[in-house]
């Protein structure tokens, strides 16, 4: 209701707004057209590509994703456009290779991402359900651990929120009105955690106050640093990172091999924040068959990577390792820690275990890793029987 008299249209505006509004202007973002030529002529050079991405792109599907676009303007170009900057080599990891703009990118590209999410994470099913479990205490094993062996672990998870496009795409105004619900939500965690929110401007110095290459080839560096942030515990055991590789990134850290420590401080913060963001309507994205969507089809499902830093003295210069990290589904890398000898063991995939289950991987292959690592030592010692079936 007015609270005084509806303003009164002029005799010519009342004459002439029926026809004003039928020439109401076009909006200008919808009259853009790429300079294109036909998809033949734009398919990309894939010949020494060694990304998933090269894996499963053909001109057929490339023709089907063409002239298509989500609602927030990200295209197929853009959405290939990190593995073309960064094609790999023959000899090292291979990266995925793309990289989503919104949640209605796999909608809309699904064509591609279920055949890119189905062979990066070997073999998982597009018509398979994710599931969740959040119940720590279903770990096992973890403190049968040789702490003198397992010098350090962490868990980290990544979230992206309904109602806005993900990092590589997202405009200034998203971005600050994510940090602005994440330092609402951030601060309920006080009560239990307590933290303080730092804007990476006051974390000249740190590790991220100079975004990484890969970074910069997804576009989620743009217009760095404004509106990212760091919100770190008191006791520093847990770190929120904003608007960095996804909207929300939770890193949990435990003190020696005691990874069910930092497995409970995530999944409670996780179960809090995911509240909180619910109550301010804007819950975590979360699809039955990908799990939680993030950015990166390599991190979709439970967005989980867990790590532990492991001595080893023997194993790491064996054939058959890769072979054997395959089976156990983990990843192995040197840290370059002073004296050496030490390897951070992660998980490898994200999607068709839940939370606790690659938790298990992990420590379950930790402790065969150890094991192996300790028969090795001994003379003539052989880990022919201690080869692992494919988990």
């Amino acid at each position: 209701m007015w609270k005084l008299r509806p303003p009164v249209d002029s005799p010519l505006v009342g004459r002439y707004k029926p026809v004003l509004e039928e020439k109401k202007p076009v909006d200008p973002m919808s009259l853009i057209r790429l300079n294109r030529l036909s998809p033949e002529e734009e398919f990309p050079s894939l010949s020494w590509n060694h990304t998933f991405m090269a894996k499963v792109l053909t001109l057929q599907m490339y023709k089907r994703q063409y002239n298509r676009a989500t609602d927030s303007g990200f295209t197929f170009d853009d959405i290939i456009r990190p593995g073309l900057e960064d094609p790999g080599d023959a000899t090292g990891p291979v990266s995925v290779g793309c990289v989503a703009g919104d949640a209605q990118s796999y909608i809309v590209f699904c064509d591609f991402f279920d055949r890119v999410i189905e062979l990066y994470h070997q073999g998982y099913k597009m018509t398979s359900t994710q599931q969740s479990d959040f119940n720590y205490n279903n770990l096992k094993g973890w403190d049968e651990l040789d702490s003198q062996c397992v010098v350090s672990c962490e868990v980290r998870a990544g979230r992206c929120v309904e109602g806005f496009s993900f990092p590589p795409h997202c405009s200034r105004g998203e971005r600050r009105r994510l940090l602005s619900l994440a330092k609402t939500a951030l601060s309920h965690l006080d009560g239990e955690a307590g933290g303080t929110l730092y804007s990476l401007q006051e974390l000249a110095g740190h590790s991220l106050d100079i975004p990484s290459e890969a970074m910069l080839r997804t576009g989620v560096a743009r217009d760095w640093p404004d509106a990212r942030a760091k919100w770190t515990s008191q006791d520093k055991s847990l770190v929120v990172w904003v608007n960095v590789e996804d909207h929300l990134q939770l890193v949990c850290t435990g003190t020696g091999c005691n990874i069910k420590e930092a497995f409970k401080c995530l999944c409670v913060s996780l179960q809090k924040l995911e509240e909180l963001y619910k109550r301010m309507g804007h819950p975590f994205i979360w699809k039955e068959h990908l799990g939680y969507v993030l950015s990166s089809p390599a991190q979709v499902g439970t967005g989980l990577r867990a790590s532990m830093q492991v001595r080893l003295k023997h194993l790491h210069q064996h054939k058959q390792l890769g072979n054997i990290l395959e089976r156990l589904r983990l990843q192995m890398a040197n840290t370059g820690s002073a004296g050496g000898g030490v390897f951070e063991v992660c998980t490898a995939q994200t999607i068709g275990f839940t939370e606790v289950e690659l938790l298990q991987l992990l420590v379950d292959g930790v402790k065969l890793l150890l094991l192996m690592d300790k028969t090795l030592e001994q003379p003539g010692g052989t880990i022919k029987h201690l080869m692992p079936a494919q988990k």
